[in-house]
């Protein structure tokens, strides 16, 4: 008998089919493990904490779409995602998050109670940021933090404690979420406007493209400031100024404000993550 069961739609419901947010998810987080231990964190931590990084963004995808079931049939960019167009339903999406979620969990589980303790704030930032964007005049600020709340979990994991190095670093990826969230809300503006969502593409107004650059002007000023303390050697700067270069890239980008321009500018921050995990790779391993 033929399964009934729609996967592709669940594949799409859990953005597997788009890794770009995988890979921004994951790149800060790897900073963590990677400084956290020194250049080689223990193994099982790291497998933990890139599987919980696939897992709990694809929960986080099911849980954004319920969220905006009712609004994304009315932007172009959205309207074709499984809850919009009912190819499954709401229990259907919160029976994924849950299932998810839990997985998660219990690979958190084997990393020990602090480590557990700490995943319950990771588990609400997830849930409750598709929400902020009723109310946030910058919800991109709150992804940035959800988003790069692995890296104090990955020093409380190798290290048992959270150093401010761990604090800079999330402070940076609340800085380069702000800049390439933007350039992705930059392609839903008009709609968004339309239909009442918060964004900072909104809240910047013309002055985005501005925005955008500073905030990855700081994202690099910080993570510098993170590699003098550490005296991180040549290899990272060989990365640090792969990842600044990229910044004309992205300004000959955004500035256009076309939304494919956008959108693309947006997909390219994994080159900029990419670089700067190599070099603090390189630092460790070369250095």
């Amino acid at each position: 008998m033929q399964s009934t069961i729609n996967w592709h739609a669940y594949y799409r419901l859990t953005r597997l089919d788009k890794p770009v947010g995988i890979w921004l998810l994951l790149w800060p987080t790897l900073w963590g493990l990677l400084i956290a231990g020194a250049g080689y964190p223990d193994l099982w931590v790291a497998t933990v904490f890139v599987l919980g990084t696939i897992l709990m963004r694809s929960a986080g995808c099911a849980l954004n779409d319920i969220a905006d079931r009712h609004w994304d049939g009315a932007v172009a960019r959205t309207q074709r995602r499984p809850l919009a167009t009912g190819e499954i339903s709401v229990k259907e999406a919160y029976a994924v998050a849950v299932a998810l979620s839990l997985m998660a969990f219990v690979l958190v589980c084997t990393l020990g109670m602090q480590v557990v303790l700490w995943s319950v704030p990771a588990l609400f930032l997830a849930v409750s940021y598709p929400y902020t964007k009723r109310f946030f005049a910058i919800p991109q600020a709150y992804l940035g933090i959800a988003f790069g709340f692995g890296i104090p979990m990955a020093f409380v994991a190798l290290q048992g404690a959270v150093p401010a190095t761990a604090w800079w670093l999330l402070l940076a990826n609340v800085s380069w979420s702000v800049a390439y969230d933007t350039a992705y809300a930059m392609v839903d503006r008009e709609d968004d406007l339309k239909i009442g969502i918060r964004s900072s593409a909104i809240t910047f107004g013309h002055r985005e493209v501005f925005a955008i650059m500073l905030c990855l002007i700081v994202m690099l000023a910080m993570v510098a400031w993170v590699a003098i303390q550490l005296r991180l050697g040549w290899p990272f700067w060989l990365g640090w100024v792969a990842a600044t270069l990229q910044l004309f890239r992205q300004n000959g980008l955004i500035r256009t404000r076309q939304r494919a321009q956008c959108f693309k500018a947006f997909l390219e921050n994994i080159w900029i993550g990419a670089a700067l995990t190599a070099g603090i790779a390189g630092a460790y391993w070369l250095g």
